[in-house]
């Protein structure tokens, strides 16, 4: 190989190296989308946020118009800094199907959930509407652990640690949870992580309904449409990033 033909090659590999490291840093300089905020992308897939992490606007107390003090706008966050004071704070608008993506930091011991479908008719969110349960599970005081459809379903057991697969971070740190309601299949996700998925009034649904403490409930599960709910009365827990995004029946 001829002098200049080696130098040809070199320069050649230093530009595809710049290029490459260009590359990089643009990746990693591209700053991450602020809390509270909808990408270009996600307006375009019809998401919509129901806090802007600046006031409570879109909210009230279950069976209020107003929101009681315990629930508070910290740092861009919806916090129940005082669950003695808070109870469950629900949506104004009602959703049939759809897709809920929620970050949610709870304190050591905390336990909250998201309640959906709810109507008026019972004297308590939950005596309507089904709950993804929220909990520190590392200090957990309730047996249905986070990500769980309280007392109806729970992930399989993770070979790994023989108990519930557990995907959640520890008390003071953001997770993710994602909920997917259709009227033919519903999932449960954890920081990524697929828990399990059901079907709303079918067969298996209605056999661990009956055998729950839901069973003498007749309203519960039973709207196709209803509010959503944050859970405030069992602990101090923050939200943030709470969006919405409706799933069209098939027909």
């Amino acid at each position: 190989m001829t002098k200049l033909t080696t130098a040809a090659a070199a320069l050649l590999a230093l530009l595809v190296l710049t290029s490459s490291a260009a590359r990089f840093l643009m990746a990693e300089d591209k700053p991450a989308a602020a809390p509270n905020t909808l990408t270009d992308d996600e307006k375009k897939a019809g998401w919509k946020l129901l806090f802007d992490g600046k006031d409570l606007a879109g909210w009230h107390n279950f069976k209020k118009t107003d929101i009681k003090p315990g629930w508070q706008v910290k740092d861009g966050a919806l916090v129940c800094v005082n669950p003695k004071n808070a109870g469950d704070l629900c949506t104004a608008d009602k959703y049939d199907w759809f897709e809920l993506s929620v970050d949610y930091n709870i304190s050591e011991g905390g336990n909250s959930g998201i309640i959906y479908h709810i109507t008026d008719e019972g004297g308590a969110v939950w005596q309507t509407g089904p709950e993804l349960q929220l909990q520190d599970n590392q200090h957990a005081h309730d047996p249905q652990l986070c990500g769980w459809l309280y007392q109806l379903y729970k992930p399989e057991n993770d070979p790994k640690t023989g108990k519930p697969l557990d995907a959640t971070k520890p008390a003071g740190e953001w997770n993710t949870v994602r909920l997917v309601l259709s009227p033919e299949k519903c999932e449960h996700y954890v920081n990524g992580v697929k828990y399990f998925e059901y079907q709303l009034g079918s067969e298996d649904f209605n056999k661990r309904v009956a055998a729950s403490k839901f069973g003498s409930m007749k309203k519960f599960a039973k709207a196709e449409s209803g509010m959503l709910a944050l859970q405030g009365d069992h602990g101090q827990v923050a939200f943030r990033n709470i969006k919405i995004r409706p799933i069209e029946a098939k027909k």
